[in-house]
C-alpha cells in the first residue's frame, strides 16, 4: 500500500476531494445499466387521521423495509456549496443494507475512472489523481469506531436514510411524536454507535406520514449531517412514499460544510439495473490505495488537506441537541435552513 504525495493534483483541496466523492456516490457510468423501469407517479395518500401515536408513525415509516433494492439511471446531482461543479447526470444502485456501487467517467471534470461502492465488510471510492488512480477504502466497523472523522462525518449507509429508506426503532425514541408549530411531527431518537451516542431528529409530514427532514448530531452535540426531502411519490406495491428530490448537508471535522442536491427521475424498485456479478466487489487495480482509518497520519492525507484548519471541538460524553425551537427549516430553502439546526 502506498501513500498520497503532497503535490498538487485534481483534488487541490479537501473540500473539492470530498465533494467529488459524495457527488459520485450517486453518479455512475451507464454502460452496464438497462433502462430504468418507469412507475406510475402517484401522490402520497393520507394515512393519518388526527394526531398519530409513536407506534402508528413507526408502522407507516417502516413500510420502506419492504424495499430491499433501489435503482435509477435518471439521477442528476448539483453541489450548491461549490459553484464550479456542474450539474451531473448520474445513476444509482442500492442493495440493502450496505451494498451499493457507483461508477462514472467525467473527463471534463476529473479525468476518468471514478468508482464508488460498498459491501457488507467495507466501502471504497476510486478517483483519478494526476496520471494514476487512487483507491480510498475503510472497514465499516473500524470507521465507525473513529472519534474524529475529518473527511466523512457519517458512514455512507446514512445516505440510505437520506434517500427515504428510513427505519424508526421505537425503543430508541426519547421524545415524540410532537406537533410542531409548522404543523409537522417531530420525533427524537438516541442511537448507540461504537464511538458514542448519536441523536437523530426526524420531521414527519402529518397526513401522508413520510419523513421530510432529518438531522443527525454526534456524541458532542454538534450537527454532522442533515437532509431535506421533497417531491414524494407513492409506490403502491410497497405502500410507502419515496422522495425524488433530496438536499443534503454534511459537516465534517476536517473540512467546510458540503451541500448536495439529488434529483431522481424514476426508480426501479426491488431490482438492480445491472447484471454484473462483481457489482459489489472492491476493485484492486489502483496504483495507490489509502485506508481512511489511517488518515490521522499526515503522510496519508489527501492533497490540500494540510491547509485546512479544523475547528477545536471538545467531545463530552453526551450532549443533547438544541431545543425544538431551533428546528425552523422550510423544506424549499435547505441551505439557509440547515444553519438553524446547529
Amino acid at each position: 500500500m502506498t501513500t498520497i504525495e503532497r503535490s498538487s493534483s485534481t483534488f487541490g483541496s479537501c473540500a473539492r476531494w470530498m465533494a467529488a466523492w459524495l457527488t459520485l456516490w450517486v453518479a455512475g457510468g451507464a454502460t452496464c445499466y438497462r433502462q430504468t423501469v418507469k412507475v406510475n407517479q402517484l401522490p402520497p395518500p393520507q394515512v393519518f387521521q388526527g394526531m398519530p401515536t409513536l407506534e402508528e408513525v413507526a408502522q407507516v415509516l417502516n413500510r420502506t423495509d419492504a424495499i430491499t433494492q433501489l435503482s435509477s439511471n435518471s439521477v442528476s446531482v448539483e453541489v450548491p456549496s461549490m459553484s464550479n461543479v456542474p450539474r451531473l447526470s448520474a445513476t444509482l444502485a442500492m442493495n440493502r443494507p450496505r451494498e451499493f456501487r457507483m461508477r462514472a467517467s467525467i473527463p471534463l471534470l476529473l479525468g476518468s475512472g471514478i468508482d464508488m461502492g460498498s459491501n457488507n465488510e467495507l466501502f471504497w471510492f476510486e478517483v483519478p489523481e494526476s496520471m494514476t488512480q487512487t483507491l480510498y477504502f475503510a472497514s465499516h466497523e473500524q470507521y465507525q469506531r473513529q472519534s474524529s472523522r475529518s473527511v466523512l462525518p457519517v458512514d455512507p449507509s446514512w445516505f440510505v436514510d437520506a434517500l427515504g429508506l428510513i427505519h424508526l426503532d421505537t425503543s430508541q425514541v426519547v421524545e415524540g411524536p410532537i406537533l410542531r408549530d409548522d404543523g409537522r411531527l417531530e420525533i427524537r431518537s438516541m442511537m448507540p454507535y461504537p464511538d458514542g451516542l448519536y441523536s437523530r431528529v426526524c420531521i414527519v409530514e402529518p397526513s401522508a406520514g413520510y419523513v421530510t427532514d432529518q438531522i443527525l448530531y454526534g456524541p458532542n452535540g454538534k450537527m454532522i449531517a442533515g437532509s431535506s426531502a421533497s417531491n414524494h411519490r407513492y409506490y403502491p406495491d410497497q405502500q410507502c412514499s419515496l422522495p425524488h428530490l433530496v438536499q443534503v448537508r454534511l459537516v465534517p471535522d476536517g473540512g467546510p460544510p458540503l451541500e448536495l442536491k439529488i434529483d431522481i427521475g424514476t426508480y426501479a424498485v426491488n431490482q438492480l439495473l445491472s447484471s454484473d456479478p462483481q457489482l459489489f466487489t472492491m476493485p484492486k487495480t489502483a496504483s495507490q490505495q489509502i485506508n481512511l482509518v489511517n488518515l490521522g497520519d499526515p503522510s496519508s492525507a489527501p492533497p490540500g488537506y494540510e491547509n485546512y484548519q479544523a475547528p477545536n471541538t471538545a467531545s463530552p460524553a453526551v450532549v443533547p441537541p438544541p431545543p425544538r425551537s431551533a428546528y425552523a427549516l422550510p423544506n424549499d430553502n435547505m441551505p439557509n435552513a440547515m444553519d438553524s439546526y446547529r
